[in-house]
Formats: C-alpha cells, sequence, structure tokens
C-alpha cells in the first residue's frame, strides 16, 4: 500500500445505500483494493469492512473476526452469496459507517458465503455465532443495507444521534 489507507465513509454517503456492482475484474487493482480495505480496517480496529464503505461501489469484502469459540478467521470474498441457518440470536451489533453506538440486533447464528477470491477462485465461508453476524453484516452493505436499516425508526434516530467521528472517517459534508 502507498501512503495512509482510505478513510471509511459514514451513514449519508450514496454508495452506503446503493447495491454494489459486482466485481469483473481480476487484477492488480483489485488486489490493491483488498490490500487497502483490511489496512482500513485494521486502523479502526474493526472486524470487516466492505469496499463501499471506503467509498467502492464494488462487491468485495475483508474480514479479521473470531468466532464463539475464539478462534480468528482472517479473508476476503468477491462477488458473495450468502445463506443463513440456525435459531436467531439476539447482540450488540456496531459499524465503521456508524461510527460510536451498539444496538441489539437479531440475526440467525449460522452464515455460509460464497464467491470468489481476489483471483477468481472459488471460495466458501461458514460461521456461527460472532463470525456469522460478521458475515451478513458484510454481505448487507454490499446490498446498500447498513446494520441500522434493520432497527426500528425510533432507535435509528437515537443511533445516528450518537455517532462520533473518528479520525479514520470522512468527514461527511
Amino acid at each position: 500500500m502507498t501512503g495512509a489507507p482510505p478513510k471509511i465513509v459514514v451513514v449519508g454517503h450514496p454508495v452506503l445505500a446503493a447495491r454494489a456492482e459486482p466485481v469483473s475484474e481480476f487484477d492488480d487493482a483489485l488486489g490493491r483494493l483488498v490490500d487497502d480495505m483490511f489496512e482500513s480496517m485494521a486502523v479502526a480496529n474493526g472486524v470487516g469492512l466492505a469496499a463501499p464503505q471506503v467509498g467502492r461501489s464494488l462487491a468485495v469484502f475483508v474480514y479479521d473476526c473470531p468466532d464463539e469459540t475464539g478462534a480468528r478467521h482472517r479473508g476476503h470474498v468477491v462477488n458473495p452469496t450468502i445463506e443463513t441457518f440456525g435459531e436467531p440470536e439476539a447482540a450488540d451489533e456496531g459499524c465503521l459507517s456508524v461510527p460510536g453506538p451498539y444496538r441489539e440486533l437479531e440475526r440467525p447464528s449460522g452464515a455460509t458465503v460464497r464467491g470468489v477470491d481476489r483471483t477468481g477462485k472459488p471460495i466458501e465461508v461458514t460461521g456461527t455465532g460472532f463470525f456469522a453476524r460478521c458475515l451478513q453484516h458484510e454481505t448487507d452493505h454490499l446490498a446498500g443495507m447498513l446494520f441500522i436499516d434493520r432497527l426500528p425508526r425510533n432507535i435509528r434516530r437515537r443511533v445516528l444521534r450518537e455517532m462520533e467521528p473518528y479520525e479514520w472517517n470522512v468527514v461527511p459534508g
């Protein structure tokens, strides 16, 4: 990577509300984007980051996330599809594009994501617990959905009022 990693855009940026475009070119530029996203996620102490969160409308996300046993999962998925399974679990959830507040959100306890890697090689990732939540959260980003979009309107408004600026975010406006 050259220079500082890309800053993370916050709620209100149009790229976050749009469906990400499928990746069609598996080239050095895609590899650099994936590397840069890992850097941005690390600077922000995140566990997952989707390309729209760094202002790129491409269907790719990275993750560095523990599962319910504490085992760490690190990787990326390009052009993912997702299947969920298991009983719904409620847990606190936050987002680097909604910096600061967390809110309880119910999601299925398991998820399997299928897609390809940065070279176009097929991959499949299955997670349960917190890792499943991460996979679902990042896949939502690629559909133009933030976790707050799944909350009741009054709670969503409260979360938006509680957002905090961080040096790794793009200042809106």
